[in-house]
């Protein structure tokens, strides 16, 4: 459990915060690329760590992102226009470009020099993996981009979504970490009760080594890795009387999480204030382009998933239009019951929403003073105490390290199995080529 002041300083992210001012250390994934398709685009609002904010791409195809309010007389430029190489206030024409800079003021005379003396608040932005970044801090303190894998794969390898999660992005970050759920939250009730059926489909997935051993053993032993970026969290599982299936998740500072799947893709818990939260999904193939089919169910969130995982459901399909879920917190996620008793162990579709009912059914933000956390917690409370230090650290004067240092981003989760008497340290040793090798080369 935490104190209620360490609950206070980890979850609260405004601008003043510690928190919030730790977080603005970093680079932050805040819209996709296709939310601004092409120069003079509509305007976007964006709600980022409780700050109000409009992101624009100019003619020249750069990406602003300014304060919502007009400095003028504080109308939102959302409903400005995007013309010319920037962003025109729609109540006196007052315009802006990407650098907040005033471009023109024409209720001014034209020898006036008011509109030099008048800036929106704009902060830095960048582009990589289909993702637009913002940094929030200190302009003399920003950092290069981080270096993912999924950077490196060619645009039809990747696929960036993203939806809304009801709770503060700590508990969506714990969930991330916590991959002891997954041996209940995601899985069937054939899964459950171990039944004929499941153990032959077991035996049928060969090469797949999670549906072969992750459910064979629901009470893994749990370990932390301390790496440049952040930690590994490894699970170990028994296999067999002679070997060990390891999981190695990956948690990178301050909120990205990368599962053992996938080409280095992941997720990233980002707030929007303190009770809501994106979750910025990366998908990723290092064999093949993704056909036209799985884009389309990809970025709609209809995504089939194995029947080992959810009976083949569907991931968080979102309403058209919006990146809300269908599923969400205010119709209970449409739960079934019958689907309950007789599918699944939640009665709820597709792991995406399986998890937001999880975290979203807690208090927005957790009273964490209120929890009883076990032996399978550990990545949770390691977690916790690196991103409590390094706010402190960060009030001491001490920048994060992990925030200037890209290539401690280029790494990936991975999972084996071994032989029960090689140790932990052994098991990432040997790894290390698997799992950092590909992205720094």
């Amino acid at each position: 459990m935490l104190s209620v002041a360490d609950n206070e300083t980890i979850t609260k992210t405004g601008p003043g915060t510690p928190m919030g001012e730790y977080l603005r250390r970093f680079w932050t994934p805040f819209l996709l690329e296709e939310e601004l398709p092409v120069p003079d685009c509509a305007p976007v609002r964006v709600r980022l760590m409780s700050e109000d904010l409009v992101a624009f791409r100019d003619t020249s195809g750069r990406v602003g992102l300014v304060a919502a309010m007009c400095p003028h007389r504080g109308t939102d430029l959302f409903f400005g226009r995007n013309e010319e190489g920037g962003l025109r206030c729609a109540y006196h024409g007052w315009k802006y470009d990407v650098t907040g800079r005033c471009m023109d003021m024409p209720t001014e005379t034209p020898e006036s020099n008011f509109k030099d003396k008048v800036r929106v608040r704009a902060y830095e932005t960048a582009e990589a993996g289909g993702i637009i970044w913002g940094y929030l801090g200190p302009k003399d303190k920003m950092p290069p981009l981080p270096h993912f894998p999924y950077f490196d794969l060619p645009e039809d390898q990747r696929i960036a979504t993203k939806y809304l999660r009801e709770c503060n992005f700590v508990q969506a970050l714990e969930g991330g970490i916590d991959s002891v759920h997954t041996n209940f939250l995601h899985i069937t009730l054939s899964r459950w009760h171990n039944t004929p059926e499941f153990i032959e489909r077991r035996a049928s997935h060969g090469e797949d080594l999670d549906i072969q051993y992750r459910a064979g053993d629901t009470a893994p032993r749990f370990f932390v890795h301390r790496t440049s970026g952040g930690f590994i969290v490894a699970s170990r599982r028994v296999a067999d009387e002679d070997n060990y299936y390891w999981r190695f998740n990956q948690y990178l500072l301050p909120f990205y999480t990368i599962p053992p799947r996938g080409a280095g893709g992941g997720h990233a818990f980002v707030p929007l204030d303190d009770v809501t939260c994106w979750s910025f999904n990366i998908s990723t193939r290092a064999d093949r382009p993704y056909s036209k089919e799985e884009i389309q169910v990809i970025k709609s969130g209809s995504i089939p998933v194995g029947p080992d995982d959810a009976g083949g459901l569907q991931n968080a399909e979102r309403i058209p239009g919006t990146f809300t879920t269908v599923r969400n917190k205010a119709n209970d996620f449409l739960i079934d019951r019958t689907m309950q008793r007789t599918q699944n162990f939640t009665g709820i579709v597709g792991t995406g929403n399986q998890d937001s009912m999880a975290q979203a059914s807690m208090p927005a933000i957790m009273d964490r003073t209120q929890e009883h956390l076990g032996v399978t917690d550990l990545g949770i409370i390691a977690m916790r105490k690196l991103l409590l230090a390094e706010v402190r650290d960060l009030m001491e004067g001490i920048e994060p390290p992990e925030a200037s240092d890209p290539e401690a981003y280029a790494t990936k989760g991975t999972h084996f199995v071994e032989k029960q008497s090689v140790p932990l340290a052994e098991c990432v040793a040997a790894r290390e080529e698997l799992m950092f090798g590909q992205a720094r080369r």
